[in-house]
């Protein structure tokens, strides 16, 4: 299968050659000349590598870096002029993976993208099971039995790290730091929110519960009770 990649990059003629350059090289291309486009194409295509242009207009390529990490776990190389340390730092701290400084080789871009596509080939091609529910990290899609089930971007997140830790009880105040990266102070409902958006959707044609209520500590994902 053809990696897909997501190029973002507002001046159109690096975009054309770097079009040209990775369909050569047999890769699937999507282009976006703006963030907020790069964004809604990075939501639908589910890309395997995302080529990011930090200088972008209106939302720059730090903000895009960021909102692309709240939407999935594709890989980001990010593209700019800029080259000091501090701004490299700020590039990875944002969810870069790797940072290529412009003017650059087309060659060495190309041995960082695969690069980047080796290291994560494992996770592009993995599905998660438990019971009759898997996961296709690729399309961050859910399926139980022989029913697709469409996640949105934190009922995935969520329904991964139960996948992920099975018969576990995980304890809410870890759910929270993890998936929402943010201390609720115990007092947010959210989790019981996306709980219950993830039990709708995972019994909806009558299949049993496999997230459970662990009273006063959290959730677990274990075997069906008969």
């Amino acid at each position: 299968m053809n990696e897909r990649i997501l190029i973002i990059e507002d001046d159109e003629e690096i975009l054309r050659g770097l079009n040209r350059l990775l369909t050569y090289e047999g890769y699937l291309v999507d282009t976006a000349i703006n963030g907020k486009a790069g964004l809604v194409l990075a939501n639908q295509q589910c890309p395997d590598l995302v080529v990011l242009d930090w200088m972008l207009p209106n939302l720059d390529g730090l903000e895009v870096c960021r909102q692309l990490r709240r939407l999935g776990n594709q890989p980001i190389l990010m593209l700019t002029a800029k080259d000091t340390i501090s701004d490299r730092v700020r590039g990875l701290d944002a969810g870069a993976d790797d940072y290529v400084v412009k003017p650059f080789e087309n060659d060495e871009l190309l041995a960082r993208i695969r690069a980047i596509l080796r290291r994560t080939a494992a996770d592009r091609v993995k599905v998660l099971e438990f019971e009759d529910l898997s996961l296709k990290s690729r399309t961050r899609k859910a399926v139980r039995g022989k029913r697709e089930i469409t996640l949105t971007a934190k009922e995935y997140d969520l329904l991964e790290l139960f996948i992920r830790h099975p018969g576990q009880v995980m304890p809410r105040k870890i759910i929270l730091d993890r998936i929402w990266d943010y201390d609720f102070g115990g007092e947010s409902n959210v989790l019981d929110v996306y709980i219950r958006y993830l039990r709708k959707k995972l019994e909806a044609d009558g299949e049993p519960r496999l997230i459970y209520t662990v009273r006063g500590v959290g959730y677990v994902l274990r075997k069906p009770e008969k």
